[in-house]
């Protein structure tokens, strides 16, 4: 990356608009701005996420994820450029079917909760979805990788994964959904 930052204050903000890496300039509400900003918070949710104690093996990735998610931003941020490619998402896969191949079946849907970093990663993962929502709304106005769109639909399993995982290592059991039995008796 040639240009650092050295200025966080420009202005050149004020009206609106936003440079993307290649010097375009687009509104602040542009749909590639708002998959940026949603990587971003994604982001940030992982950051949090970090703060809870969770295994070194989780840290490792979590923090490698975030490197990849700003790489991610830059790609989007520079129309046509690719930085995430099928080795990112071999990753997360790889690293999903490690965490779910020591976890029970699940027989019900699971709630947000158990731990507060369960409940934090299924946080970054509602992030993740809505992210991937939003990139698959600038994919039907332009063109975007289907690595991209591999590695975000992929990363909030890994989370959902992850938050299962942190629940058990806690002794924590998952926070199952049930029925409302007010549910059952209209029935």
């Amino acid at each position: 990356m040639a240009n650092r930052l050295t200025r966080i204050t420009t202005r050149t903000g004020d009206d609106g608009s936003t440079g993307l890496g290649d010097g375009t300039r687009v509104q602040k509400n542009a749909a590639r701005v708002q998959v940026m900003g949603d990587l971003d918070e994604l982001n940030s949710a992982i950051g949090v996420v970090l703060t809870e104690p969770v295994n070194a093996r989780a840290a490792d990735c979590l923090v490698r994820i975030q490197n990849q998610l700003f790489d991610l931003g830059g790609e989007l941020c520079i129309p046509g450029h690719r930085a995430i490619n099928v080795t990112h998402v071999g990753f997360l896969d790889d690293a999903t079917a490690s965490l779910n191949a020591d976890l029970p079946p699940l027989k019900e849907f699971v709630l947000p909760g158990g731990t507060r970093a369960a409940a934090l990663c299924h946080v970054a993962r509602t992030v993740a979805r809505r992210a991937e929502r939003n990139l698959v709304a600038l994919r039907n106005q332009e063109t975007i990788s289907a690595e991209s769109m591999q590695y975000l639909n992929r990363l909030s399993d890994y989370l959902f994964v992850l938050a299962r995982t942190l629940n058990r290592d806690a002794g924590c059991t998952d926070v199952l959904w049930r029925r409302d039995p007010l549910d059952a008796a209209a029935d």
